[in-house]
């Protein structure tokens, strides 16, 4: 059998990765939840907020740990596995690298120390602007990285010399054609991400009876919130999906499952795709919603793949599908919160027992769409690295060899295989304590001096 060196490296950089990003896609919207949970705490002085922002810090203590180890693997097989793609594009993406580092990660380890461990050291305020720093470096690192990233998908601001690309226009650069809805959509995504997970935390302990009016709190919190995120990513998905026909419609193309230019376009609700005979089985399809929906027209014209060449087309399955489950995805999130505040408005929110289960069981429906859109953004993406400027091909390191690469990402996958449920047992403890566990810190008091008394005159 031969192992081929540039499949086990898409396949080895896809495992690590998709491991990685389950962790940003919570700490992201967390950091932000604990500095609202603090300034909560800080301008009302109720403890309860106080109670809260200590039960997800300590969660997210872990997670963070878990993503600064995970993080810290995909730089270097930039070098290991990719040398020629870090080669040729070292001149533009090092930079922004560079600059998530400076501006972001070293923010967020910086404040991380005072929000986890200051609380009786430093003033309230400080504390308070501490847990603030760590969601501002959470949301500059998304920047940078989702900038890097999307050069990568719509790049510009570039010259080629030598193979290698050139900065001309570092603006362009950054704010290339679909940064700024790619920022929007993945940075809600993972607000949303969060959202359900602090709802399903709290639904498991309303369930459990476990610090109810915390857990309550929590739910209420959480339903307020996606009341408004959750439609508003549906909205900002649209617009992506808008920027993705103008810039890249061959992945589109894959997205919808589509061969054949068709004006006005139906759209397939579900399918088997059949790359060879170039058709779409048993396919399920709403006439003139394509167009509507792709180009906002009845009569809109939707390109088929048959307009690109054969070797510059995505691979069809893995796109066509990904994009369906995050579609549901989305669907069902909209559906769970529509149907909460429908309890919410009669009083019976907390007394409905199946729907308690229903959110509990919620909780990873966020990550999962986050996994089918990351799927959707990258496999749409081949054949290129760089796109329509450096193909995947040409962007592997040339000395790899397939059983080098095998071992390395068998070691991987054992590593994961061990970290991510021994980090998933020790928050799964934290839950199942609740807010209970969270001891709410006490100024420390000053233990009583021996007084020396001096006998008077008259003794």
């Amino acid at each position: 059998m031969t192992l081929d060196p540039l499949f086990l490296s898409r396949l080895q950089w896809a495992w690590v990765i998709g491991w990685h990003i389950l962790l940003p896609a919570f700490t992201v919207g967390m950091a932000s939840y604990i500095a609202v949970l603090e300034g909560l705490y800080f301008f009302s002085r109720n403890e309860i907020w106080l109670r809260i922002s200590l039960f997800w810090t300590r969660i997210f203590s872990v997670a963070f740990g878990m993503g600064v180890v995970t993080g810290i693997v995909m730089p270097f097989q930039f070098g290991t596995n990719w040398s020629r793609f870090s080669d040729a594009t070292a001149n533009v993406l090092s930079p922004m690298l560079a600059y998530e580092d400076i501006m972001a990660f070293f923010l967020e380890a910086s404040f991380l120390g005072v929000l986890l461990f200051g609380r009786r050291l430093v003033p309230r305020w400080a504390h308070f602007l501490s847990a603030c720093m760590v969601a501002l470096g959470t949301l500059m690192s998304s920047f940078w990285i989702l900038a890097a990233n999307s050069w990568m998908q719509t790049p510009a601001g570039y010259v080629v010399r030598d193979g290698r690309f050139f900065p001309v226009d570092w603006l362009a650069i950054v704010f290339n054609p679909s940064f700024p809805y790619r920022l929007a959509h993945n940075v809600t995504a993972f607000y949303v991400t969060t959202g359900f997970v602090v709802l399903g935390v709290g639904a498991t302990l309303v369930r459990r009876r476990i610090s109810i009016v915390e857990a309550q709190r929590m739910m209420l919190m959480a339903f307020g919130f996606l009341a408004l995120f959750v439609p508003l990513q549906i909205f900002l998905g649209d617009l992506q999906g808008l920027n993705t026909r103008e810039h890249q419609p061959a992945k589109l193309a894959a997205i919808e499952g589509r061969w054949q230019t068709a004006a006005p376009a139906p759209l397939t609700l579900f399918g088997i795709p059949d790359p060879a005979r170039q058709r779409m089985d048993d396919a399920i399809e709403v006439p003139y919603l394509g167009s509507l929906i792709l180009t906002h027209s009845l009569d809109g014209r939707v390109q088929g793949l048959s307009d690109f060449p054969a070797d510059q087309r995505p691979p069809v399955a893995p796109v066509f599908f990904a994009f369906r489950v995050m579609v549901g995805i989305g669907l069902a999130m909209l559906g769970i919160v529509a149907f909460g505040w429908w309890l919410r408005l009669r009083g019976r929110l907390f007394d409905t027992g199946w729907f308690l289960r229903l959110c509990q069981w919620s909780a990873p429906l966020g990550f999962i769409a986050v996994l089918a859109g990351w799927t959707v953004t990258e496999v749409g993406r081949q054949p290129w690295t760089v796109y329509g400027a450096l193909r995947t091909a040409n962007s592997v390191s040339p000395s790899l060899t397939g059983p080098d690469v095998a071992w390395s990402l068998l070691a991987y996958m054992i590593v994961y295989l061990a970290m991510y449920p021994a980090g998933f047992a020790v928050i799964a403890r934290m839950v199942r304590q609740g807010c209970t566990g969270a001891e709410v810190p006490r100024p420390a008091i000053a233990a009583p001096q021996p007084t020396i008394s001096f006998p008077t005159p008259a003794e």
